[in-house]
């Protein structure tokens, strides 16, 4: 019986088919000024010559995007198991050849064999700084680099940032070819974009597409993303190369590919430079990245939830969480408020603010226009910096639209909180959901802890009755339920 392929969205994280470990991306490029010359019909046979925009394009770019190797330091050197969720990951690229638990000799996974990486990266500055993915150069113990003019350099990891899976390393060297940095919040869809980079180790490799979307969020690649999206090919080995516009200016650092067999069909992602340059700079003066920070939860927006709040739309970002002490309890904003504007600019949902507050400079004190109980206030708050341990702003996906039913729940003792990663014990645990049940489609599970129904505090399973009682059949109820230590909205109908 055939397989069905996975829809599989990855990092460029791949182990060696052609040349040891691969890492996945994605590319897309093209200058405008050939445009014309593309959308005009050419008969059959004839013989077209380049367009000066491309090829002058690639004579500047290719000479500043240079070949990263790795040799990976070893993760299971003790012959233990292959992690799952690395196994998970790898087999949903490349099937799977290992068998249930164990490896081949010289296999990627095998302890005894060196693992080896191959990515791409950008020539930023003319002494020697890169800019990459840091899944290309993560648990590398040894890293190379080879320029296009087969001059060849070790690597220095100057610093990483895996919430964005950017990295940059540094080589001993001057005069080198650079790309400038362009403005990618000009990017239009359907523009053209150039991709460069060395995919299955072929160097200097330059495909031409269009940009397909831009702002592309909510991917679950990284924790802050902000894609650019394109169809230029790109294959293993493309990550951390460069995606230029028809100026020959970085707009892009390729890092992702969805696809159904692991190799190029169409889609890809860039991290917008509007993202990578402020990180790039971060790392290089103090060797890590310092954001913005709120203290806040974040969960999407449906219609059913926006109703809810009193909103007119689904637009904003729904504050499911604030976090003691943090930026946003000392400014008053509340467990419920929905945000829809940040200095003045319109909030869409929780991936656009998270990119407004990240950016912000820690200290500045921004005003927020908030929903409360359907009413609009101003907030005004001072940014604060973000631990190194924080999930703020981590978006969610929340909501249903059935029935509550199928549910059973109980009294939150000391011992079961603790284990669900809670302090105290408000709130009523579900223990059971019936199969196909109303509460099961609305999305609820075993070990929810439910702590507010239509914003009434739930303390107890006779709080829940009462609560429950009151609903008639068609209504729609607004449930606050604790799901591992992170608070989420969901809004059902009766």
């Amino acid at each position: 019986m055939p397989s069905h392929p996975r829809r599989t969205i990855g990092s460029i994280l791949g182990i060696g088919l052609v040349s040891g470990a691969l890492f996945w991306a994605s590319h897309s490029l093209t200058p405008s000024d050939a445009s014309t010359a593309l959308s005009q019909g050419t008969p059959a046979g004839a013989v077209v010559s380049p367009a000066p925009g491309f090829t002058d394009v690639a004579k500047r770019v290719t000479p500043a995007v240079v070949n990263i190797t790795t040799v990976m330091t070893e993760n299971v050197a003790d012959g233990s198991p292959v992690p799952d969720e690395l196994r998970e990951r790898m087999e949903e690229f490349f099937g799977k050849p290992f068998g249930p638990r164990g490896r081949r000799p010289g296999d990627p996974f095998d302890h005894r064999a060196p693992r080896r990486g191959q990515g791409s990266g950008v020539i930023i500055s003319p002494d020697g700084y890169i800019v990459t993915n840091n899944h290309v150069i993560a648990q590398a113990r040894e890293v190379s680099v080879t320029l296009p003019d087969k001059r060849e350099f070790r690597g220095k990891i100057i610093g990483v940032d895996p919430k964005s899976d950017l990295a940059v390393i540094k080589i001993n060297a001057g005069h080198l070819p650079t790309v400038t940095w362009g403005d990618a919040s000009s990017l239009q869809v359907g523009e053209y974009v150039l991709a460069v980079g060395n995919p299955f180790g072929l160097n200097s490799t330059v495909t031409l597409g269009i940009v397909s979307a831009v702002g592309r969020g909510q991917m679950g690649i990284t924790q802050y993303e902000d894609f650019i999206q394109t169809d230029a090919a790109i294959n293993p080995g493309n990550s951390g190369g460069a995606l230029v516009n028809t100026k020959g200016e970085l707009v892009g650092i390729n890092t992702a590919i969805f696809s159904q067999t692991g190799g190029y069909q169409g889609v890809g992602f860039a991290v917008s430079t509007t993202m990578a340059k402020p990180i790039y700079e971060s790392l290089i003066r103090s060797g890590k990245v310092v954001r913005g920070y709120l203290g806040i939860g974040l969960q999407g927006l449906n219609q059913d939830l926006a109703t809810a709040f009193g909103l007119k739309d689904a637009k904003g970002a729904l504050i499911s969480d604030v976090k003691a002490g943090s930026p946003a309890e000392q400014a008053g904003l509340k467990q419920g408020d929905v945000i829809v504007s940040y200095q003045g600019t319109s909030v869409e949902d929780g991936v656009a603010l998270q990119r407004l507050v990240t950016r912000t400079t820690v200290g500045a004190r921004v005003t927020l226009t908030v929903i409360r109980d359907g009413h609009e206030r101003e907030v005004t708050v001072r940014v604060g910096e973000q631990p190194d341990d924080s999930k703020v702003a981590k978006v969610q996906h929340g909501g249903a639209d059935d029935a509550l039913s199928g549910l059973v729940v109980e009294e939150l003792d000391q011992d079961q909180a603790r284990q669900l990663g809670l302090q105290g014990t408000q709130g009523v645990v579900v223990t059971r959901v019936d199969p196909d049940s109303g509460a099961e489609r609305a999305g609820l599970s075993a070990g929810d802890v439910i702590q507010e129904m239509n914003r009434r505090p739930i303390k107890s399973v006779k709080d829940f009755e009462m609560a429950s009682a009151d609903f008639k059949k068609g209504a729609s109820v607004l449930i606050l339920i604790n799901r591992r230590g992170n608070s989420l909205f969901v809004s059902v109908k009766v």
